[in-house]
């Protein structure tokens, strides 16, 4: 449980906030959060949450069930810290078990976090919906800050190294592009900018100039950011395809893959639209949904 010391210290600013899982650790994640927590000079945050007693008999089996579950997620938290501490001997740490839906503790605690980041289960689409369990899809679908899902490691043997964000004009990859700007500058790494149209989808379109239109567009979207970071080396491309499949494909060998949310879903998560849903399965790096601005 987590100190009225770190409590207070934690409150005070953003905090990198990592989902922790008694039933399948990832460890993966858990260096990423720790590592982007350093990298930012923020508290870092392990949270477990804990499904609430249905009945209120006190002295049953029930009971004594979620005492056992919350036992469990205490021994999974300092684990956690322990592991995080090792890496990062000065970070700050704070660890909170607490009863609720992991989704909607999640969801709250985005309110006040810079980052929530989370583990994988690779369940496949059926999986999430039927499963408890599953946090990436509602989280990325509800939160109130950027949501990191690692579900494979930052390619940083890739020389130079690049984050991947994804474009098409909307408010919500205008806000993507804000995150993919910082999380470039801090990695020292380079930004490619992909927008991906389907022509196909369009009759009797004059394929080279529309590609020359969204060039255009995708140029004015940086133009911005771009000045406000000089040194960051920044490309444009224009791709014919599926936007999953083509940015899936550029995340092969990216630090992370940046898009923007439409919309707020519902507590299933069923609406976090179909790019980031689609890459949260396909991409091979880090995927941060990031939500249209309030």
């Amino acid at each position: 449980m987590m100190s009225a010391s770190a409590m207070m210290s934690a409150g005070d600013r953003p905090t990198v906030v990592f989902g922790v899982d008694a039933l399948e650790p990832e460890p993966m994640a858990l260096a990423w959060a720790a590592d982007e927590a350093d990298r930012r000079g923020l508290p870092l945050r392990l949270l477990h949450a804990v499904p609430p007693v249905v009945h209120e008999r006190r002295g049953s089996e029930e009971d004594r069930y979620h005492e056992l579950l919350r036992e469990r997620g205490d021994a999974a938290l300092a684990k956690a810290a322990d592991l995080a501490r090792t890496r990062h001997p000065g970070l700050e740490i704070a660890t909170v078990v607490t009863d609720g839906s992991a989704a909607r503790v999640l969801g709250r605690e985005s309110a006040h976090a810079e980052l929530v980041v989370l583990g994988s289960r690779r369940m496949n689409r059926l999986e999430e919906l039927l499963s408890a369990f599953s946090v990436t899809v509602p989280v990325s679908a509800q939160a109130n800050c950027p949501v990191v899902v690692v579900r494979g490691p930052e390619h940083v043997t890739q020389d130079p190294p690049y984050v991947v964000v994804g474009v098409d004009g909307s408010e919500s990859s205008a806000a993507a592009v804000d995150v993919a700007f910082d999380f470039a500058a801090r990695r020292r790494a380079a930004l490619r900018a992909v927008w991906v149209w389907q022509s196909q989808l369009i009759a009797h379109v004059d394929e080279r100039a529309a590609v020359q239109t969204l060039r255009r567009q995708l140029a004015e979207t940086t133009a911005g950011r771009a000045a406000s970071f000089p040194d960051l080396h920044l490309t444009h491309e224009v791709i014919r395809g599926h936007p999953v499949e083509e940015l899936a494909k550029t995340s092969e060998h990216a630090l992370a893959v940046v898009v923007g949310r439409r919309g707020r879903g519902g507590f299933t998560g069923m609406r976090l639209g179909s790019v980031p849903h689609g890459l949260l399965h396909r991409a091979h790096s880090p995927v941060v949904t990031v939500p249209r601005p309030s």
